[in-house]
């Protein structure tokens, strides 16, 4: 037998010994420990040593954590807030350590409330070209000065632009003097300046700019939790684009409001369902929006909002705390009653970093399916609620199956609202 058989023939036994080891018991609950575990005060977490057996020490935290050895598992409670490292042992030989991370207690109130949203934009939004009919021919004077759908006018001539009706004056101003307009506009973030001359209409002989413009915008989503002690508030779950631009709206400021549920467009295969919802300019406001983000609109709730279900804050779960399996969701789907309803979390990623789409969920409960088909716009930001605990909010619909659909977890929105999760603020205190 020559050499290169003999490499062979240990490297495959290696390889089988390591399969073998690896399919293991012992080896699956030791790797079911994870290096880090986050817990929040008053949180247990355990893990099945029928095979291993695990002793664990924490040194110097007589008070912040505590661990059991039981007869076929390891338990560790968390009592007070810190980071601890932990050694597990086997037999009194060390094999690994872990990393304890003990958070402050977290409670906010789940929301479900359906909401009307209107946003003020930063200037005014361009969300088209118009041709001007002028003695020479049609022409776009926004165009021509280099102007973008989806381009935001902050400033005219030095002046700030905060809604449409600021433009008249500057427009009527260059049409008599012949002088152009500088305009400052914000595109993708960054800021820059241009020149406009302002077009006569060959029949009713006002000057225009060429451009279709937009300083507001509004719909309706749901609310997903506020926090009672700070009023900081999150909803949505996800960014509100502009309908025409496709653009995510930069906010200078927006209001919040009560809205009623008046039908439901049921969704089906290919055709995504809607709530149908009715709100106006006299409804009662119960709060600002501060931030437009890909986590939700976020803000201060100026008036207390109810849902009718939830009356005292319930914990949170952090992304990696989320499991596979029953769950509920509140939301409304007639008039203002918020109700719960039965879903599944189909899958769950435990994201270490702010992501949306974190969560796989689909309708179960035969009585919203029969009402709305499963999910439908306006469900946008209905709080996702296991195990007592809230965990997500509902984000996106899938177009081809609307029983099913995007969450995003609870911990990203709640972090996007400026709550202090980490206990950042209480360290600093001390």
């Amino acid at each position: 037998m020559n050499t290169e058989t003999i490499r062979k023939i240990v490297g495959m036994f290696l390889l089988i010994l390591l399969m073998i080891i690896g399919m293991s018991k012992p080896m699956k609950e030791y790797l079911q420990i994870p290096k880090q575990i986050v817990l929040f005060e008053g949180e247990a977490v355990r893990f099945p040593t029928a095979a291993l057996p695990v002793q664990a020490t924490v040194k110097n935290a007589p008070k912040s954590i505590e661990v059991q050895r039981q007869t076929h598992s390891l338990s560790i409670k968390a009592k007070q807030s810190g980071e601890k490292k932990m050694v597990l042992e086997v037999a009194g030989v060390p094999i690994k350590q872990v990393d304890v991370k003990v958070l402050p207690t977290l409670k906010v109130i789940p929301g479900g409330q359906s909401i009307g949203v209107k946003l003020n934009t930063v200037g005014v939004l361009v969300v088209g070209y118009h041709l001007v009919e002028t003695e020479n021919g049609k022409k776009s004077p926004g165009e021509i000065a280099g102007i973008k759908v989806g381009d935001i006018i902050t400033g005219i001539n030095g002046k700030k632009i905060e809604k449409m009706s600021d433009l008249s004056p500057f427009i009527e101003e260059a049409g008599k003097t012949g002088k152009p307009l500088h305009l400052q506009v914000l595109r993708d973030q960054h800021s820059f300046t241009t020149k406009l001359i302002p077009l006569k209409d060959k029949h009713d002989h006002a000057y225009r700019i060429g451009l279709y413009i937009r300083d507001s915008a509004a719909g309706i989503g749901t609310m997903t939790f506020y926090d009672p002690i700070s009023k900081k508030y999150g909803a949505l779950g996800h960014v509100i684009s502009d309908m025409d631009t496709k653009k995510p709206i930069v906010v200078q400021n927006g209001q919040i409001m009560k809205s009623t549920v008046t039908s439901i467009e049921k969704g089906s295969s290919g055709n995504p369902g809607e709530k149908l919802a009715r709100f106006s300019e006299n409804e009662e406001v119960i709060g600002n929006i501060t931030e437009n983000s890909p986590f939700g609109i976020f803000g201060t709730l100026t008036k207390p909002v109810e849902n009718g279900i939830f009356t005292k804050p319930i914990p949170i779960a952090l992304a990696n705390q989320v499991k596979e399996g029953p769950a509920k969701i509140l939301t409304v789907v007639e008039d203002n009653k918020v109700e719960q309803f039965d879903i599944e979390i189909v899958s769950t990623i435990p994201q270490k970093f702010p992501a949306t789409k974190g969560l796989v969920i689909r309708v179960t409960d035969p009585r919203l399916l029969k009402k709305t088909g499963g999910i439908v716009q306006g469900m946008s930001g209905s709080p996702i609620i296991q195990d007592g605990k809230l965990v997500g909010a509902v984000t996106h619909v899938f177009v081809n199956d609307p029983t099913s659909g995007y969450g995003v977890h609870i911990e990203w929105m709640l972090n996007e609202a400026g709550i202090d999760i980490y206990g950042k603020q209480n360290k600093k205190a001390s």
